[in-house]
């Protein structure tokens, strides 16, 4: 009997039996293709960052010596580690901004010393919990926006678990009254309402890192220094039900739930130091379900997650980049929905509660980033059509703000989830804690006009050091525009003037964007690079002609790569400088760009002579050898205008002048009594500065005597520092760590340096030192470490405020170094101000930092003056030696092609109208309808003129084309 193809394939493929094995094995693949391919509703989601006037501004965050994070949230409030001068300090600021569109900011003293953590209730938005350094923990309840805080002493509850210093708190997330406390090495769980403890867990091997609650409050999970994953039944027994070795390295290391299932989500790191991400099943902890790597970097990720929507937020400390994920149970465990750059680093960041969410604009997440100056929301949206009908596809049901149990039927065994609520505007539950954001209300102002009415937000007390934010001025509505009743805007000088002086001074260079050039123009295949250059180094160097890299190899060798040849290396091998012995720092002659200055570690200089076209055998004779330092060479530095003159600095705490051409050591200058971290010449030539471990800034005038003529205060701690002249030689700037390690700047007035810094600006928390780079023509300071992914601007003003902050520029990946180039190299008809060199592990890419500017067919001669010669000596060492200076000549930059901007003709004032819709709604139906008419007529003209086309003359029929 024939049977069809067909029919036969169908009885292979019959179901199995259900109920069977093989039906449910069967069943389950299926349900896991059917979720790869599923398609997320949130896998579009885009982070807002608004301007500056929507940052919670007045805050001065604190040292971040302690665990965990840093700021938490409330649907009314926020809290936050803030500078503490004598300990136990907390910055307090409402989450919404006020009538006047500022936040009410406060410091709030509640403990004697450091405040190491602390959490909201999730049942009541002014409930916070704080733990700190003094043992003791503290329940508050703040007050509401319009009544005086708390003084300090005057907590609810103040519980003493006597084992030391705690480091960690946590509210119970089903049961009110509950706390999970942790110190150096255990947990506890305490009911607060009785003053009692509970469970006292079993101490862990070393530092506790971090702990989390299953989202029904049944089991805590911890994670530890001795790298292991535990799980606590803390009514059950005191010892974990559950532990495993999770964590391949002992960094700092952070731990949640995933909903309300069994999946636990960790933060760490790896073996070889990269940040990673694993999903863990809390039933079998032999292995992970994936993991996840992030990347190379030494802050340690802060995760949140939002169990309604799967979504988590990762950011680590000390970076400048927030990235949001998917979490899935199956493969890909973590799909990427956003990478967002932002302007400052992370010292915390908080997830804002669902409740407080704009469900009218479909915001499906907000989290405020804690940076030195601001807090800053960054807002998460499907991209919808908002305002329209309440999205229920986005917002499910969530967790309610009515605790399930009390403590005490927690702890007999009760189990339940807290009752879930809907986010729906009309079904929400009424309560002035929560803040549901609907159409705007509309409120009468002067003219008879109605405007939007700002949402009031809830605000901290007014205490004697509680003061508004300035940075979030309210914006201005159409109605309070000046000019309005003659339809137009005020003129743009005026909008200039009333922005700056509310605002202060603005750098012209504010919005300067930083690009990677095209791939044509990288040098990429690099390998064997020496990635580990003593600190004191910049790590690689390279002039108009030429990039010198230092190789992990044997012999010290140095690479030597023509900037004239981009493109990819071959993988033969390629001929090298052999320097015979490790390389500390190296430098190209300003004047010379085939000569090379290496200082090793045997405490010998280097100089060798690079052919024309560059390396194309191996060279292993240097064309002298300096000796006089008897110990390993910290750094060298050529003179900027006379030929062959070398500074170099010494393990030996000595600075030494070095004449090349007669290849002699011409001084040697005294007075550091540790490791000298950096040094600088004048702009002039005539000083040279030095930072140093000993805690001085020095300044030498080496012609003179071999003692500084001037000495001052310098950063504080061992960490390491740079110097450089800045503002024309009146100042120095100095890039270093202040007491708390924190990368800080200082400026210096060389005229009163023994006074101190007069003015300071903090940077950001990273272990590698500023590498600062000085730009005379524009004032710019660029700044950037080795490892680092972003490069800081500051334009340096002789007067107060000093620091102008510009744009910075950020890659995804961390460089080892940066080389900036003479300002010849700039393409100036693209507004180009600076070119720098990256060094990545693989790869130096040019790196141009531009001026957006409109009129770019004019050359830009406000930001580009004359520039100096610096590539050509004005004087020989010997010369200035015996007392001479000298001068770079100066020439422009200007094409031949190009005219001036400040010679382009003027453009015509253009009257800028407001929308029909701002000056028509002032005016009644009868006002509207005869303006409009008259408009129309205007349009047409009188019916009775003639028509143009009846003055037009015609032309004979036989011009027309057949």
């Amino acid at each position: 009997m024939h049977w069809p193809a067909g029919c036969i394939k169908g009885a292979l493929q019959q179901k199995p039996p259900e109920g069977t094995r093989a039906h449910s094995v069967k069943t389950k693949q299926k349900k896991q293709r059917m979720n790869r391919f599923k398609t997320s509703k949130f896998k579009n989601s885009t982070p807002k960052i608004p301007k500056k006037d929507g940052w919670i501004g007045n805050i001065r965050a604190g040292a971040m010596n302690s665990l965990g994070n840093h700021i938490k949230s409330s649907c009314r409030l926020v809290a936050f580690n803030t500078e503490q001068s004598g300990g136990g300090l907390l910055g307090l600021s409402s989450l919404d901004a006020g009538d006047d569109g500022k936040w009410t900011v406060s410091q709030f003293p509640c403990h004697s010393n450091l405040v190491t953590d602390f959490d909201f209730s999730p049942f009541d938005d002014n409930v916070l919990a704080t733990c700190s350094a003094d043992e003791t923990i503290k329940v508050w309840r703040l007050c509401e926006p319009d009544q005086g805080q708390n003084p300090a002493g005057s907590a609810s509850e103040t519980l003493s678990p006597g084992q030391g210093r705690l480091e960690t708190v946590l509210f119970h997330p089903s049961s009110s009254g509950l706390l999970a406390v942790g110190s150096a090495s255990t947990a506890q769980v305490w009911d607060t309402g009785r003053d009692l403890a509970l469970a006292a867990l079993e101490p862990h091997a070393d530092q506790l890192y971090s702990f989390t609650w299953k989202q029904d409050g049944s089991v805590l999970a911890t994670t530890c220094k001795d790298k292991k994953l535990r799980i606590f039944d803390p009514r059950a027994q005191l010892s974990p039900v559950q532990s495993a070795v999770s964590f391949q390295t002992n960094k700092e290391s952070h731990i949640l739930w995933v909903k309300d299932s069994d999946h636990i989500l960790t933060t760490g790191f790896n073996q070889v130091r990269e940040r990673e991400v694993r999903l863990w099943d809390s039933r079998k902890l032999g292995s992970s379900l994936g993991s996840v790597s992030l990347g190379t970097s030494s802050g340690s990720l802060i995760p949140l997650f939002d169990p309604d929507s799967g979504l988590l937020v990762l950011s680590g400390k000390g970076d400048s980049v927030i990235d949001c994920f998917e979490v899935s149970a199956v493969e890909p465990f973590l799909s990427q929905v956003s990478h967002c750059l932002t302007e400052s680093s992370t010292r915390g960041i908080a997830m804002v509660p669902k409740l407080a969410l704009d469900v009218a604009s479909c915001e499906v997440l907000r989290v405020l980033q804690l940076t030195d100056k601001y807090i800053v929301p960054v807002s998460y949206h499907v991209p919808r059509k908002p305002g329209q009908d309440f999205h229920e596809d986005l917002y499910p049901d969530t967790v309610g703000q009515t605790a399930a149990t009390t403590a005490e039927e927690w702890w007999k065994g009760e189990n339940r989830q807290v009752q879930r609520v809907s986010l729906h505007p009309d079904k929400r539950p009424k309560r002035s804690a929560l803040r549901v954001k609907q159409e705007p209300a509309k409120k009468e102002v002067p003219g008879g006009r109605s405007k939007e009415e700002v949402q009031v937000g809830c605000s901290t007390s007014s205490s004697p050091l509680t003061s508004p934010s300035s940075s979030a001025a309210p914006s201005r509505s159409p109605s309070s525009t000046s000019g309005l009743s003659s339809g137009f805007l005020p003129s743009p000088s005026q909008s200039t003037r009333a922005i700056q002086s509310m605002l202060g001074p603005s750098s012209k260079f504010r919005h300067v964007q930083g690009s990677i050039l095209h791939r044509d123009t990288h040098i990429t295949n690099l390998r064997g690079l020496n990635l580990t250059t003593p600190g004191e180094s910049d790590g690689f160097c390279a002039n108009r002609q030429r990039v010198a890299v230092p190789l992990a190899i044997a012999g010290g060798q140095i690479a030597v790569f023509e900037l004239s040849r981009p493109g990819k290396l071959p993988d033969t091998a390629l001929p090298t400088i052999q320097n015979t012995v490790s390389v500390a720092d190296l430098a190209w002659d300003p004047f010379d760009p085939h000569r090379l200055a290496v200082a090793g570690d045997d405490a010998k200089i280097r100089v060798w002579q690079v052919p024309d076209g560059g390396l194309t055998d191996t060279v292993t004779e240097p064309k002298c050898v300096l000796q006089g330092h008897t110990e390993k060479i910290y750094s060298i530095s050529f003179h900027p205008l006379a030929s062959g003159l070398l500074a170099t600095s010494s393990y030996d705490m000595s600075v030494r002048l070095w004449n090349l051409s007669s290849g002699q050591e011409v001084k040697v200058l005294k007075g550091h009594q540790d490791q000298i971290f950096g040094m600088a010449w004048s702009p002039d030539g005539q000083l040279l500065a030095t930072v140093c471990k000993d805690g001085k800034v020095r300044i030498y005038d080496p012609r003179r005597s071999d003692e500084p003529t001037k000495e001052g205060p310098g950063p504080e701690g061992p960490r390491g520092a740079r110097v450089v002249w800045v503002c024309g030689g009146q100042y120095l700037l100095v890039s270093g760590f202040d007491s708390r390690s924190e990368r800080q700047l200082y400026l210096y007035s060389t005229q009163t340096l023994s006074s101190g810094p007069i003015a300071t600006t903090p940077a950001d928390v990273s272990p590698s030192t500023l590498i600062p780079f000085y730009d005379p023509d524009t004032s710019l300071l660029f700044l950037t470490g080795k490892g680092d992914t972003r490069v800081y601007i500051f334009e340096i003003l002789p007067d107060s405020p000093y620091f102008l902050e510009c744009s910075s520029f950020s890659s995804s990946e961390p460089h080892k170094g940066f080389s900036f180039l003479p300002k010849t190299e700039c393409d100036v008809r693209d507004v180009e101000i600076a070119r720098a060199l990256k060094l990545t592990k693989n790869s130096i890419e040019p790196v141009a930092f531009r001026v957006p500017r409109v009129k770019k067919e004019f050359f830009q001669d406000d930001i580009f003056p004359d520039t100096a010669v610096c590539w050509e000596s004005t004087l020989t060492g010997s010369a200035w030696l015996s007392g001479s200076n000298g001068q770079h000549r100066k020439m422009s930059l200007r094409p031949k092609d190009m005219a001036p901007v400040s010679e382009a003709p003027k453009d015509v004032p253009v009257r800028k109208y407001l929308p029909s819709s701002v000056y028509l709604d002032e005016k009644t139906d009868e006002q509207k309808k005869e303006e409009l008419l008259s408009a129309m007529v205007a349009k047409l003209g009188n019916r009775e003129d003639p028509l143009p086309q009846e003055s037009f003359q015609g032309v004979d029929d036989e011009e027309w084309d057949d």
